[in-house]
């Protein structure tokens, strides 16, 4: 006798089996009625053929407005027409092509993990975060960064290796992570089940207090004595989470070296220091580990690209250095822009930038989020950017002295557990729903200084499409035309208004494309060099 359950599940394997073989006839059909030759019967007159429009792609659009009127709202597609001669504002060129995209996120601090694991159940916090790092159309978030110890977004003052006041350990045998094992822990393991292409990169705010010059956590600095031992106390928060199954994509030094807080964990940390840790240490330490860690250097603001220039011009720490790091509360993203040109090879980050209930962001930070961290801080050759907290409280909290008016990507209410997104997470997925990780930044004409219309342009590695990504700043509408090959749109940008626009100028490849993408489910994780 069989069972309801059995029956059910043999009467849903069966509808896949159909939807399968349809969805493969759909696609041999098609390659046939492109591919197979036609019998044309001889004439004695040549006809005139009737000219035929050639069939175009539409744009797909998504819309996000400052009032908060439209947040990531999908519009009516936009036909293209053939390329003519008329003039455009945006001419994209799919053959000019830059960094290769690792990806989005924000950070899972101490703060953000307690609150999913305390304030949601596991349904709540399930949901939540398949919407946060789910594959399109969820956020599809695959970048994020931890702190190794505790930063001003912990509910205490910890690293991995205190012992009472006066005592060393240099052999590290008090080391451990048991303060990251009931929320840290256990939240990105859960996150590595729903997006196992996680990339985590990881920072320390202060060595253990015995390993600094004044033996506190805030303030100080680490004494040379220790250089070694600190690295590998790094080396072994590598280990021990891989031993919980996270693997570390990589590592800074120091969070923000060149400042000193007072009322949170921090140490200064110089160019000169952090060059002769990673050429004498941790370099050496991690070169020959698989999978490998990458160095990243800075981890601090746009205002002292010196400081970045200063390590890489020591060739035996550039050796091991991947790229560098930057945060957005001072200066020019067009730094990370001076830093590339001196050393393409390495890669640019942005690893920290958060909004807030401050005076200037009375209106919201929609548009400064994707024109200036986003739009131009691609531009200017990140890879990936990843924001601060990723979830706050309506106090901007939990949190242990620093930023007092801090805003998360979203908000968990901690009485009701109710969530809210932040503008933060519209300018977020404006991007990461839809660049994809592996895809290329492509040439696009730079209207942001003329018109007042930012934009920064991409092609997916996957299927070949093409996403454009515009920011109106300006209080009324504005008109643009976007080129691409031999295909124009126009459009009309509402005022104060993010758009992404998706399209696929290889029609064939993109319905065959997506109809392998249906037959073999979900992608790997991409594979970045």
């Amino acid at each position: 006798m069989i069972n309801a359950t059995s029956a059910k599940d043999e009467g849903r394997s069966d509808s896949s089996r159909v939807a399968v073989v349809f969805i493969a006839l759909i696609v041999l059909l098609t390659l046939a009625a492109l591919f197979a030759p036609r019998f044309r019967q001889p004439t004695v007159e040549a006809k005139v053929a009737p000219s035929v429009r050639p069939i175009m792609p539409a744009v797909e659009l998504w819309l996000s407005t400052a009032d908060r009127r439209l947040k990531l709202m999908p519009q009516p597609d936009i036909e293209m027409s053939a390329q003519d001669s008329s003039p455009a504002d945006v001419v994209i060129d799919v053959n000019a092509k830059y960094q290769t995209m690792t990806g989005f996120g924000a950070a899972m601090t101490d703060s953000s993990a307690w609150l999913l694991q305390n304030k949601l159940n596991a349904l709540q916090r399930n949901a939540l975060l398949h919407e946060l790092y789910g594959p399109p159309p969820n956020l599809n978030l695959n970048m994020m960064r931890l702190t190794i110890g505790a930063s001003d977004f912990s509910l205490k003052f910890y690293t991995l290796d205190d012992i009472p006041f006066g005592q060393t350990d240099p052999s590290l045998q008090h080391f451990n992570v048991a303060a990251n094992l009931e929320d840290v822990i256990p939240t990105v393991r859960e996150i590595l089940s729903i997006n196992p292409g996680l990339l985590i990169v990881a920072s320390p705010w202060s060595a253990p207090a015995w390993m600094k010059t004044n033996e506190n956590l805030i303030g100080g600095e680490l004494l040379e004595q220790y250089e070694s031992t600190y690295a590998d106390y790094l080396v072994k928060y590598l280990d021990a989470y891989r031993g919980y199954g996270i693997p570390i994509f990589a590592l800074t030094l120091q969070n923000e070296p060149r400042f000193t807080p007072i009322t949170y964990p921090g140490m200064a940390m110089s160019a000169e220091t952090r060059a002769r840790i990673v050429a004498q240490y941790l370099g050496p330490k991690l070169a020959g580990r698989k999978p490998r860690t990458r160095i990243l250097d800075w981890d601090h603001n746009w205002s002292h690209p010196e400081e970045p220039l200063s390590v890489l011009a020591d060739p035996d720490a550039s050796r091991y250095i991947d790229g560098v790091a930057w945060h957005c509360y001072e200066g020019s993203q067009h730094e990370q822009g001076r830093v590339h040109r001196a050393y393409p090879q390495k890669d640019t980050y942005i690893t920290e930038c958060s909004g807030g209930d401050w005076p200037l962001s009375m209106n919201g930070e929609l548009l400064w989020f994707t024109r200036n961290l986003l739009v131009t801080g691609i531009r200017q050759w990140a890879r990936g950017a990843i924001y601060w907290n990723l979830a706050l409280d309506e106090d901007h909290g939990p949190h242990f002295g620093g930023c007092v008016a801090c805003n998360g990507v979203i908000a968990i209410d901690s009485q009701t557990g109710s969530v809210s997104r932040n503008d933060e997470y519209y300018a977020l997925a404006h991007f990461s729903r839809f660049v994809l990780p592996g895809a290329v930044r492509v040439s696009s004409t730079d209207t942001d200084a003329d018109k007042g219309i930012a934009n920064v342009a991409f092609r997916n590695a996957f299927d070949g499409s093409i996403v454009l990504v515009m920011v109106n700043i300006n209080a009324n509408a504005r008109h643009v035309s976007v080129v691409e090959g031999r295909t124009r749109f126009e459009y009309t940008m509402p005022p104060e208004s993010v758009a992404t626009f998706v399209w696929n100028p290889d029609l064939v490849s993109a319905w065959i494309q997506r109809a392998l993408g249906w037959l073999r489910g979900p992608l790997p994780p991409a594979r970045l060099e």
